[in-house]
């Protein structure tokens, strides 16, 4: 089970510590430029869930979509080097790190 969860969970967070870090950053750097606090976190979070939406979207869309496209690429011969289990891994690290930016926007908040 460990080498399963590992690779993912290290994929995953990696991805959510770089966005709790761009969360944090983009808090301090809207605080700093409009003087308000509620609308900042408003924006910054807003980006963030919009980057977990689209993580989460395009991950199950690779799933359910991504044995036929891999199918439809080998039939006509139009090999991208585009797979399911580059395209999901792609999406968890967008989710990830649209988790860790709403994170980040959230803790600073707090402590605002």
């Amino acid at each position: 089970m460990r080498r399963w969860v590992r690779p993912r969970a290290r994929t995953v967070g990696t991805a959510a510590v770089v966005g709790v870090v761009v969360g944090v950053a983009a808090m301090v750097a809207l605080v700093l430029s409009t003087g308000d606090a509620r609308a900042s976190e408003a924006t910054a979070f807003a980006l963030g869930a919009l980057a977990l939406g689209f993580g989460v979207v395009g991950w199950s869309g690779s799933v359910l979509a991504g044995r036929s496209i891999e199918t439809v690429q080998r039939h006509l011969d139009a090999d991208s080097d585009w797979t399911e289990a580059s395209s999901r891994r792609a999406m968890a690290r967008i989710a990830g790190f649209g988790a860790g930016v709403m994170v980040g926007v959230s803790s600073v908040a707090a402590a605002l």
